[in-house]
């Protein structure tokens, strides 16, 4: 199982990010697959300006980043965030102070509406 060490302040700010129904939706959507702001705007029904303010929060916690594609922008998890995914599942986070797992049915749901 890969694990990714946090300092207590670093883990204390990404459970402060992953404390909001709307950011976990989004994540678990971004850990299906890369998305652009347009797509997880139908995804969590939410307006733009609320999804761009999660996602901000997301990305100050170093939990996604944002990759520019003309005049969209599109995100997928951070690095940082891939190397705590277990490797045999990819439905668990572990932050060394503390593991998310994310239901494997939900994860499977999404990805067939992503597909």
């Amino acid at each position: 199982m890969a694990t990714v060490l946090l300092t207590p302040r670093q883990c204390a700010g990404v459970m402060r990010a992953l404390g909001d129904e709307t950011r976990l939706r989004i994540l678990e959507a971004l850990l299906v697959q890369d998305k652009c702001v347009s797509d997880l705007v139908r995804e969590v029904r939410r307006g733009q300006p609320q999804v761009s303010h999660h996602l901000r929060i997301l990305r100050e916690a170093g939990l996604v980043e944002g990759l520019r594609e003309g005049k969209r922008i599109c995100y997928r998890v951070s690095p940082r965030l891939q190397r705590a995914l277990t490797p045999s599942r990819r439905q668990a986070l572990d932050f060394g102070c503390c593991q998310i797992s994310f239901p494997e049915a939900l994860l499977a749901s999404q990805a067939r509406h992503a597909g």
